[in-house]
């Protein structure tokens, strides 16, 4: 039995295949290898929408029911696959877990629950429209709801849960919602990577912090590290997964309180800031 399966191996198993079966995946020589065929885009015309837990939807209605009506506009224009932060709720679970003791795997639960409430919430608001919410067992359905429905909502926290890596500073989960969605976007290749937040881009500091922020249009991730900024507009792990990506190898964020600003950048339009790998 055995010289038979390795017969039929040799006979159907590529170069690669049988140095796979034979090697050692610490072997960086072979690890170089599996790189040579190109990753395909699943979702090449799907566009992944991040709507900000703190900057946008703890905000309520008055943010909220604008972009709604905005994103059901252009239901049938542009498939969207629609992820949603945690906001300060997550932050206040975060702050009861640290005071208790509690490990950054277990911290990384209470934001995944209150990241699902938003989603949640938002699903409701679209639920006369058909779009509908998925969990991430259910994600190898998404293309299917996507076709049918031209949307779907997610929430943004990775599921890695008790399994979360902890950071090099501190007990909170580095890989929260905006690293989420974006290694959705770059597994499925999704045409966009748009993070919608209540600011018109990133700045060199806090805006709303700082009355002397200057606002930056475009800027790769090369020029944004070296710039050290204290405060990012993203989480940093994105901008550190965007230099070793196949698929998303850019982002964008927009202010989603001005009225027109999802659809123009969905049309292609540049709006608000570009940050790009090199």
């Amino acid at each position: 039995m055995k010289n038979t399966i390795l017969t039929q191996d040799n006979e159907i198993l590529s170069e690669l295949g049988k140095s796979l079966i034979s090697g050692s995946l610490s072997d960086d020589r072979l690890l170089a290898q599996t790189a040579t065929q190109p990753a395909i885009q699943i979702l090449p015309d799907a566009n992944l929408l991040k709507i900000g837990g703190q900057s946008f939807i703890d905000r309520g209605r008055a943010a909220v029911f604008p972009l709604i009506d905005e994103i059901v506009e252009n239901l049938g224009r542009h498939k969207m696959i629609i992820g949603t932060g945690g906001g300060t709720r997550a932050r206040h679970g975060y702050s009861v877990g640290l005071d208790l003791g509690l490990p950054t795997g277990v911290l990384s639960v209470l934001g995944t629950f209150v990241s699902m409430q938003n989603a949640r919430m938002i699903h409701f608001l679209l639920a006369k429209n058909g779009i509908p919410f998925i969990e991430p067992v259910q994600f190898p359905q998404l293309p299917l709801y996507l076709e049918e429905r031209g949307a779907v909502i997610f929430f943004g926290m990775p599921p890695y849960t008790f399994w979360h890596e902890n950071p090099l500073v501190g007990r909170i989960p580095p890989h929260r919602t905006d690293t989420g969605s974006y290694l959705i976007s770059e597994v499925f290749g999704t045409k966009s990577m748009i993070f919608i937040k209540d600011e018109k881009g990133l700045y060199t500091a806090d805006p709303k912090k700082d009355p002397n922020a200057k606002f930056i249009k475009k800027i790769s991730v090369a020029e944004l590290k070296a710039l050290d900024l204290q405060d990012v507009v993203v989480e940093r792990p994105v901008l550190d997964m965007m230099q070793r990506a196949e698929n998303r190898r850019s982002i964008r964020v927009i202010n989603g309180l001005v009225k027109g600003n999802l659809t123009r950048v969905l049309d292609g339009e540049d709006v608000g800031t570009l940050i790009y790998a090199d």
